[in-house]
């Protein structure tokens, strides 16, 4: 039973990346062939098929009664989006902040964590606060249209238009016809359902053996397994010398997974915060935020995260992953 489980996770885990890259292929080239701007498209498509595999993960344990899951994985992803993620791909190839869109996003997911935190404090999230923060990704899904339209008008000649938008433009396919691409939404669309179910029930299984609870599964396994589209994307992207993608995948994830995924299992089904979110989880999360603030917004030009930064947001998330193992020891 316990490797059937680890099966299932690893499984799930394979799954999810391959299903949220075809979900994002499909939906950006069917969006592409509806004439929507390339920037438009990567702002809100590729950030949430990125941020897909939380989002159902998310639905699925607490559809199931596991807000551990449910509440960790948002968390913890936003965590290990901002400590594994570009701390690995910052030593890998130091990255530089040219867009200003990013810079504009900075602000908003500070204001979006300060929501989440103040609707958390009660010690519940209640399908009031589900509404809410759901409520708020339409709002950021509106404003990231804004952007996108706005800077349709700039003049590649006068060289005002946002360096973003050529590097979305080399990622989303140009040349896919519209029913292989109708046809990669749907496939995509199914195998994350399917494999976001699998990864639960393993996880599930896996944290009842040990006796470890779902917040720690949710924490660590399940957050690190959904973020794998992030850092590959991110990944990718630096070794392409496309930075501001590398790192606009985290801030938009980060936004989705606040507001939607945090916000779905809230929706479902409340659930009272489970103990040590508040107290440590939340906390460390903002921490990790202001860490990429302090690196990558660039007060006095363009923002920078080099190897030195790199290496302290890494090792920052494995002093984490330690202090999760010493608290599940407990």
């Amino acid at each position: 039973m316990l490797w059937t489980s680890f099966l299932a996770i690893l499984g799930g885990f394979v799954l999810l990346v391959w299903g949220a890259d075809r979900f994002v292929t499909g939906a950006a080239a069917t969006a592409r062939n509806l004439g929507v701007s390339p920037l438009i498209i990567g702002l809100t498509i590729v950030g949430f098929g990125t941020s897909a595999p939380e989002m159902l993960v998310s639905a699925m344990a607490a559809w199931a009664g596991n807000p551990g899951i449910a509440v960790g994985n948002a968390i913890g992803s936003n965590i290990t989006n901002v400590g594994l993620v570009l701390g690995l791909t910052a030593l890998l190839s130091p990255l530089t902040v040219k867009s200003e869109t990013l810079r504009r996003e900075f602000p908003i997911l500070f204001a979006v964590t300060t929501l989440a935190l103040i609707l958390l404090l009660d010690g519940e999230l209640s399908r009031s606060d589900g509404v809410i923060l759901l409520a708020g990704f339409g709002l950021m899904v509106y404003w990231l249209v804004s952007l996108g339209l706005r800077e349709r008008a700039c003049d590649p000649a006068l060289q005002t238009c946002d360096p973003i938008q050529d590097e979305f433009a080399e990622e989303i396919p140009a040349d896919m016809p519209m029913g292989r691409a109708l046809f990669w939404v749907a496939l995509g669309l199914v195998v994350l359902l399917l494999s976001s179910r699998l990864l639960v029930w393993g996880a599930v299984n896996v944290a009842q053996y040990f006796g470890v609870s779902d917040l720690i599964i949710g924490l660590t396994i399940v957050a690190i397994g959904t973020s794998l589209p992030e850092l590959a994307a991110s990944v990718a992207g630096a070794l392409k010398g496309e930075d501001d993608i590398a790192i606009g995948n985290v801030l938009g994830s980060n936004m989705f997974n606040l507001l939607a995924v945090l916000g779905l299992p809230g929706l479902i089904r409340p659930l009272a915060t489970p103990n040590g979110v508040m107290e440590r989880d939340f906390p460390i999360m903002f921490g990790f935020t202001v860490l990429l603030f302090a690196f990558a917004y660039g007060f006095r030009g363009q923002g920078r995260i080099n190897r030195p930064e790199g290496g302290i947001l890494l090792a920052g998330f494995l002093a984490y992953l330690g202090l999760l193992f010493h608290a599940s020891t407990q």
